[in-house]
């Protein structure tokens, strides 16, 4: 017997699915419960990190670096959050300072960065600020200077050329927020590089072109920026069709966890797609940080549901937060952003 519904007992029955995966919290450890779950509270916790309140740093052989990759993977996470942002100004002061600065997108005369340029000229524009005038540099202009007549971005250096999918996507994503817009042959150069399979490699013209979830995340993000629909579906089918049974994406080591499946999760909702968008989160929910856990632990996103480790979860819970909120960096904002740090309430 055929049964017929009508559309409004389908859209019914489509609502209840995206309840039950909204409620539903995968067998991970030391889950919390999913109502308590918060994009705010990874946040708070992601703030109470920062060295000084402004900074991340990275530690070699005792000795502490600037890193300033991962602070600005924080100023994204706040203003995805909508929370924090007496800490996400900072963050972004610092970052800005001229030794700071140049230290991580160069000095523009013997070495500049088109990744690390991109990245940052982008946060400056998502907190509202000028990145044609960040310390005297203008971030837009150099960044445009390091596009080559094919369209690629790319780096100069001594050490040579490290630009990839994410400079070249960031690059983009910094780009349309300018009055002159994307450079049409910037976004075709990046399209180009698709793999057979509908993903994108996070290093193009390899002899074997292999689809990295990373890098295909922030690629369709940016290619959907420039208009480039087709060619951003192709990738988010390729995310879709790589997607676990549990929500979870994996990378290179094989590992599900919540650095990839921030990143899917946040390409899958801003790319429409809702559904594969709730299954990732289910996930990510899985891996927070829950109220068994010591105080000073909870809110924050483990990397892969092992062993908390305070080193990985830092970067862990920045990418964590982009998946829970499903922003797209197109659309990151700090409009309506509020201060303080949220935390995990446990009763």
């Amino acid at each position: 017997m055929v049964v017929r519904l009508s559309r409004h007992r389908l859209l019914a029955l489509l609502c209840g699915v995206v309840a039950a995966l909204t409620l539903a919290t995968p067998a991970l450890a030391t889950p919390i419960p999913v109502g308590a779950v918060r994009s705010d509270a990874a946040a708070g916790w992601l703030a109470r990190q920062l060295v000084d309140g402004e900074r991340f740093e990275a530690v070699f052989d005792g000795v502490a670096y600037p890193d300033q990759g991962l602070t600005l993977d924080a100023v994204f996470a706040f203003a995805a959050a909508g929370v924090a942002d007496d800490f996400g100004a900072p963050a972004l002061a610092w970052i800005s300072q001229p030794s700071v600065r140049d230290g991580y997108i160069g000095d523009g005369t013997t070495e500049a960065y088109a990744g690390a340029t991109a990245k940052l000229a982008l946060a400056v524009a998502v907190r509202g600020g000028d990145p044609t005038d960040v310390g005297g540099v203008d971030l837009i202009a150099r960044l445009r200077s390091l596009q080559t007549p094919g369209g690629r971005f790319t780096d100069q250096s001594a050490w040579g050329d490290f630009s990839n999918a994410f400079s070249q996507s960031f690059a983009i994503l910094a780009l349309k927020r300018t009055a002159q817009g994307v450079p049409a042959v910037a976004a075709g150069w990046l399209a180009g590089t698709r793999c057979p399979d509908g993903g994108y490699p996070l290093l193009p013209a390899q002899p074997v072109c292999t689809s990295d979830v990373d890098a295909t995340a922030l690629v369709v993000q940016a290619l959907r920026a420039a208009g480039r629909w087709a060619d951003a579906a192709a990738g988010l089918r390729w995310l879709v069709s790589v997607q676990r049974a549990d929500g979870g994406f994996t990378n290179i080591d094989g590992v599900a966890n919540a650095n990839s499946t921030g990143l899917a999760a946040q390409a899958l909702r801003d790319g429409g797609r809702p559904l594969a968008w709730l299954r990732a989160r289910v996930f990510l929910a899985g891996l927070q940080v829950g109220c068994t856990a010591p105080p000073a632990n909870r809110g924050a996103v483990d990397f892969d549901g092992g062993a908390f480790d305070p080193g990985t979860a830092i970067r862990a819970t920045a990418q964590a937060v982009l998946g829970l909120t499903g922003t797209g960096y197109a659309r990151l904002s700090t409009t309506t952003a509020t201060t303080g740090a949220p935390t995990l309430v446990c009763r």
